[in-house]
């Protein structure tokens, strides 16, 4: 498996999709429930393309089953680091620590042995994301800082399981959008009616009937993104594929700074160029 310019290219589109639905949850007012209805939206999304598709293989399902548990504890992680801290400082934190945590397990779990360049790709990814997410205000924030670090090692294991799953499925005649559908489908839910049961239906259902038309493009967004993450998945190393993803900080900046308002730093910069310099260094290595 080699990463070529065209997964390239479809990664770091879907680096844009995911730094789109993550700006949407944090310029809500409620997280928790933006989360929850924009997930719920993919899952109903997923459905029709689920009857297109046809079930992945059986070899999949168990590995779907997984991901599905290990997604309810980042919605939870997620909502909570964002209800502590800027997109700005949380979000750097969550993608950049888990591509290194990838990398490091890749040999055990499936396989895979990075070349010293592409070594260096990686770390330059997580550094520059680090650098953007890294700075005084951290200090000042430890329970965004918490959640995120949590969410690190979450991103990290679904992101495994989620790889093997979806090889699994191509291994077994399926394809990767036979196991998207399948994961969106059911992954929805659980957090949703978590939340339903929090909020209550009367506080629930007016906002969410008010963000619906927002939460459907994230929810679009989010089925976009990380299907192009799981076909890239089959086509490059899982931790190279993982590391470039997370590019999407770039674009997380740049909408905090025009959407949200939030400020621009010679480290922020600093921190881009050497995100860059680790794409760079990951497609040829």
């Amino acid at each position: 498996m080699t990463l070529t310019w065209t997964v390239v290219a479809a990664v770091l589109v879907g680096a844009l999709l995911h730094a789109g639905w993550n700006t949407l949850v944090k310029s809500s007012t409620d997280k928790a429930l933006d989360t929850a209805v924009i997930h719920l939206l993919g899952s109903v999304l997923a459905i029709p393309v689920l009857l297109f598709t046809g079930l992945p293989p059986p070899d999949a399902w168990p590995w779907i089953a997984a991901s599905v548990a290990i997604h309810i504890g980042y919605y939870i992680a997620l909502t909570e680091a964002y209800r502590h801290g800027d997109l700005g400082l949380t979000y750097p934190l969550m993608r950049g620590v888990a591509p290194l945590l990838v990398a490091l397990s890749a040999a055990l779990t499936v396989g895979e042995h990075l070349s010293p360049l592409s070594w260096a790709g990686v770390a330059g990814v997580c550094a520059g994301v680090l650098a953007l997410g890294l700075s005084v205000q951290a200090l000042n924030q430890p329970r965004a800082v918490a959640f995120a670090l949590a969410n690190a090692v979450i991103i990290a294991i679904y992101t495994v399981v989620d790889a093997i799953g979806v090889r699994k499925a191509v291994d077994g005649g399926g394809t990767a959008l036979q196991y998207l559908a399948a994961l969106f489908a059911l992954d929805g839910w659980p957090f949703a009616l978590l939340v339903l049961r929090r909020r209550g239906f009367a506080v629930a259902w007016p906002y969410a009937r008010a963000r619906a038309p927002l939460a459907l493009i994230g929810a679009a967004a989010s089925f976009g993104s990380y299907g192009i993450a799981l076909w890239a998945m089959t086509r490059a190393p899982v931790a190279t594929v993982a590391a470039l993803r997370e590019s999407s900080v770039l674009f997380a900046v740049l909408l905090g700074v025009f959407l949200l308002k939030e400020a621009l730093s010679l480290r922020r910069i600093l921190g881009t160029a050497a995100i860059l310099g680790g794409v760079i260094a990951l497609r040829f290595g």
